[in-house]
């Protein structure tokens, strides 16, 4: 049993990780925020500290004793990252073991701006254990939640739907031309928050990219088990490379769900450049192809399989 601090822990992830360390009753949970306690709160067992993030010396208080520390801060509040940056910086002061900064996606950031904190985040530990390990961490790797994929439909406790390029209500889908065969690596957030809970009870060293490998599959291959769950092909919107390099996204439908901690006068644009960024990511550069380090680690795991999720979610659908 170690004491876990979790910082930004009142995000969709973050909640959804904090209910399977509560349900291992294995660990003393400590949630930091810049919001005081919440009136009602998460849970019983947790204790709640409010902290600034610009103040070190707090940090490091609020992280003594602490064996392994979470960050879920939002990369898109915070350009310069100072925040994780600070964070890194009490973790190390108080003795922090272990460290993993806020990830949670793919494992490349080109062409997805809004992901370009976490390239931050990345150097700046690097450049703490340049000369010798002196913060050990993990860079939590799962893809993209395949939960999304259920769009509309709610298939988690605390994460929301959101719309992808897969669009598996209306049976339409974007693609860029000539890439069916790019990678998509999806997880369901239950497995991610499963395997995050092993990790932390993991008493070996963690590897520095901390890959979490649901399903490894290609565009085409996601076409296929839309047809095959949809009960039609869908319709699929074929978009050039240098078209999106250039900015242009010449589809018949796009996005329109938005992730709440988006403002709303930003929620167009950033949709568009969500779309364009995820496309490019994944043909050009691999970015969704992510590592399966922790599969490695795990192998008695089982993972949902992308069939078995969207059939169930699906069956019975219009």
């Amino acid at each position: 049993m170690v004491k876990v601090a979790i910082a930004g822990g009142s995000g969709q992830v973050s909640l959804e990780i904090i209910d399977a360390l509560l349900a291992s009753k294995r660990h003393h949970i400590t949630i930091l925020s810049r919001k005081e306690s919440p009136t009602a709160p998460i849970a019983s067992e947790i204790h709640w500290k409010a902290v600034d993030y610009d103040d070190e010396k707090s940090l490091v208080e609020a992280l003594r004793g602490t064996h392994t520390l979470l960050s879920f801060v939002q990369v898109l509040s915070d350009p310069d990252q100072k925040s994780q940056k600070n964070l890194i910086n009490a973790a190390i002061a108080a003795g922090v073991k272990r460290f993993a900064p806020s990830e949670y996606g793919s494992k490349g950031t080109v062409h997805m701006g809004w992901w370009e904190g976490k390239e931050k985040v990345r150097e700046y530990l690097e450049e703490v254990n340049a000369k010798g390990k002196i913060l050990e961490y993990t860079l939590f790797q799962p893809g993209l939640l395949l939960n999304y994929l259920a769009y509309p439909y709610k298939t988690a406790k605390h994460v929301d739907p959101l719309q992808s390029v897969f669009d598996f209500e209306n049976k339409r889908a974007i693609v860029v031309e000539g890439h069916e065969d790019a990678i998509m690596t999806l997880t369901t957030v239950a497995d991610i928050a499963a395997v995050v809970a092993r990790a932390i009870d993991y008493e070996g060293t963690w590897p520095r990219i901390g890959g979490i490998r649901g399903n490894r599959v290609t565009f085409a291959q996601v076409l296929e088990i839309g047809r095959k769950v949809r009960g039609s092909p869908f319709a699929v919107d074929k978009v050039k490379i240098e078209d999106l390099e250039a900015g242009d996204l010449k589809t018949s439908w796009g996005l329109k769900a938005v992730h709440q901690s988006v403002p709303e006068d930003q929620a167009s644009a950033l949709l568009r450049a969500v779309s364009i960024g995820i496309l490019l990511s994944s043909t050009s550069k691999g970015a969704w192809d992510v590592s399966d380090d922790f599969n490695q680690i795990f192998p008695d795991y089982e993972f949902t399989s992308i069939e078995d999720f969207l059939g169930e979610v699906w069956a019975g659908k219009p």
